[in-house]
């Protein structure tokens, strides 16, 4: 499966880091709901990261928090769940190029500076 325009502009705007799409992967293999404090604990993060990894998951339909503020993998439509799950798939085969994807999206203009020292076959 090619990854077309439409997954990777999926993967560069919904996961801010790399951390995030980590986070969301644990939620989704593991059912069932999560506090903060055992997904620090499970990815040896940060409460920062983490917490800035679920507000964004949230905000991007792809994860939902229950009423004492648990996370769940929990995507907002069937199309988002199918777009997670090739992403899933991408980065079991290519970590690496999922992760250009990711740092690329959330940050434009360094890629665009790097890209300008490239060496390229002309």
């Amino acid at each position: 499966m090619p990854a077309d325009e439409g997954l990777k502009r999926f993967i560069s705007t919904s996961f801010r880091s790399v951390w995030s799409l980590e986070l969301l992967l644990f939620l989704k293999r593991r059912p069932g709901a999560y506090g903060r404090e055992e997904l620090i604990a499970a990815l040896c993060g940060s409460e920062l990261i983490v917490q800035q990894a679920l507000d964004w998951l949230v905000a991007v339909g792809l994860v939902i928090l229950d009423e004492q503020g648990r996370a769940i993998y929990h995507p907002a439509t069937p199309e988002l769940a199918s777009l997670v799950q090739r992403t899933e798939e991408l980065y079991g085969r290519k970590p690496d190029a999922v992760r250009r994807l990711i740092v690329a999206g959330a940050a434009p203009g360094l890629t665009a500076f790097a890209d300008a020292f490239r060496f390229r076959k002309d």
